[in-house]
């Protein structure tokens, strides 16, 4: 099974709001998920997210791929692979 770390959009229109979740590649992007460890709202100015540190280290160890999107809030939140 692939596994992504990817976003699930919610919100209303032109009023997006994310969530970070682990799923199985081959499901829908707001189809079912494995696990939310995380948020992300690109409406606020500076942008915000709030991110589960150790599930997203747990989930990266255990070999799933993030998107560009979540690499880059990854990235900003100072988790590495």
């Amino acid at each position: 099974m692939a596994v992504k770390i990817r976003l699930t959009r919610l919100g209303k229109k032109k009023a997006p709001f994310y969530r970070i979740v682990v799923a199985d590649s081959r499901n829908k992007r707001d189809g079912r998920c494995i696990e939310e460890i995380g948020t992300y709202d690109p409406n606020t100015d500076p942008s915000t997210y709030k991110v589960n540190e150790e599930a997203a280290k747990k989930w990266l160890a255990n070999g799933a791929q993030p998107t560009e999107t979540v690499a880059k809030i990854f990235k900003l939140a100072g988790i590495e692979k």
